[in-house]
């Protein structure tokens, strides 16, 4: 469907065509219609699907047909990067508005602090904002929400991982009690219902199929020691001479560092990207990168969700993610908006049973592939039970599958005595 059939008024119309769009996705051309007419509405669908303009269309659109003064809409979302995203797409279709917004988040010096202030106190159309700082704020008795009429939770799972149930709750409090509740997200747990139920008032639903990456992904898996995924990294990397933009995923902000380095002493020209990076340096670091100067970013989940980065050939999880869900929004980074692009994991003895939950999650069974001879035999894959005990010092014995004498090999030379080898040879099925 096109934009052009959805009830839009012409000057966002005109906007879109400025920006390179004319077709609406699915999620939008189901949403736009129904925030059109009012309706609360909670949505689910995966990452890079084109949520955000799903909800900032409709909502520019009755923003600028009522033109009333003072703060009408209240975007919340997880993280800065894609508080500061949505604000940019909301300058964008609001280029012939004149309608104006500000991203309120955390991290910056006392001029951001007081600018925030200034569009918090006179009222700015659109306040796209974290919970943490906007509650900073709220705390302080100077922002005023009354004329709030449309209240927006972007990556609402996201939050609930992050602990910000309590904080969104609070904010709401602050909120008229009548006005129009939209929530976003990529997956659709039992806890994200249930705030729905205590923030939305007879919600209209969409759900499309979730928990699976785009088509246009090429997954592998590399069964790799620890001590092996430096170098089995850079190898990768420096035979892919054309990709201009690799992202490289890990669980901890410490590996950042770590992976950093080693990239650097390969000579490969890396930045990081976590919590522990100033917003200056973390704003500089994705500017660097969408703009291709930067090939490569080391980073932690911080941009595994809603940043629309274009183009990226290339991501590696650099150890399997905590959860399963999380693995597909990593791999939603590359082959967006129809797209094609390379997934690689590396996966260690201790994460090969949360790496089958994945497979399971998205109904696939991913090719296995040993690292190249030169750097060493890889583990043998094994999916069995989970492994009880501590990882990595004396938690006790780990259990894997039926056999209670077979132990993990953490010593870095491959598991001896056969087992079975999986499907290192089978190709991804479609």
């Amino acid at each position: 469907m096109k934009f052009t059939e959805l009830g839009l008024d012409d000057q966002i119309i005109e906007a879109i065509g400025y920006m390179g769009f004319e077709d609406a996705t699915p999620i939008q051309e189901q949403a736009i219609p129904l925030i059109i007419q009012g309706r609360d509405l909670i949505a689910c669908a995966q990452t890079g699907t084109g949520k955000t303009a799903a909800f900032i269309l409709p909502v520019l659109h009755r923003i600028y047909k009522d033109k009333k003064p003072g703060t009408k809409a209240l975007v919340v979302c997880p993280t800065r990067e894609l508080a500061l995203q949505i604000e940019k797409q909301i300058q964008g279709f609001s280029y012939f508005l004149g309608i104006n917004s500000i991203a309120v988040y955390g991290g910056g010096g006392g001029e951001d602090f007081e600018q925030q202030k200034k569009a918090l106190k006179t009222g700015a159309d659109i306040i796209v904002a974290t919970p943490g700082k906007l509650l900073s704020h709220l705390n302080l008795g100077y922002v005023k929400f009354d004329t709030v009429e449309y209240f927006i939770l972007d990556e609402s799972d996201r939050m609930m991982d992050m602990g910000f149930r309590d904080d969104i709750e609070k904010i709401a409090s602050h909120l008229p009690k009548k006005r129009q509740t939209l929530m976003f997200s990529a997956t659709m747990p039992s806890k994200i219902r249930e705030m729905s139920k205590e923030l939305l008032t007879d919600p209209e639903q969409i759900s499309f199929a979730i928990s699976k990456p785009a088509e246009g992904v090429l997954q592998a898996v590399y069964l790799a020691h620890d001590p092996q995924k430096i170098a089995l990294l850079t190898k990768l990397i420096a035979d892919k001479p054309a990709y201009e933009s690799i992202l490289i995923f890990t669980s901890t902000k410490k590996n950042v560092n770590t992976i950093v380095q080693g990239l650097r002493r390969n000579k490969f020209a890396a930045e990081g990207i976590s919590s522990d990076y100033d917003q200056k340096q973390r704003e500089a670091v994705l500017a660097s990168f969408k703009q291709k100067k930067t090939r490569i970013i080391v980073a932690t989940d911080v941009l595994s969700r809603g940043i629309d980065i274009k183009d990226i050939n290339l991501v590696v999880n650099f150890d399997v993610p905590r959860g399963a869900e999380d693995y597909v929004h990593r791999v939603g980074r590359t082959a967006r908006a129809k797209t094609t692009g390379v997934a690689i994991t590396f996966v260690n003895e201790r994460d090969m049973y949360n790496f089958h939950q994945i497979e399971q999650l998205i109904e696939t069974e991913i090719m296995k592939l040993p690292p190249p001879p030169e750097l060493g035999e890889g583990p043998t894959w094994r999916v069995g039970r989970k492994p009880q005990g501590g990882q990595g010092g004396g938690g006790g014995k780990k259990k894997w599958g039926n056999n209670k004498n077979r132990k993990p090999n953490n010593k870095g030379g491959g598991n001896k005595g056969g087992g079975n080898k999986g499907n290192w040879n089978k190709k991804k099925k479609d």
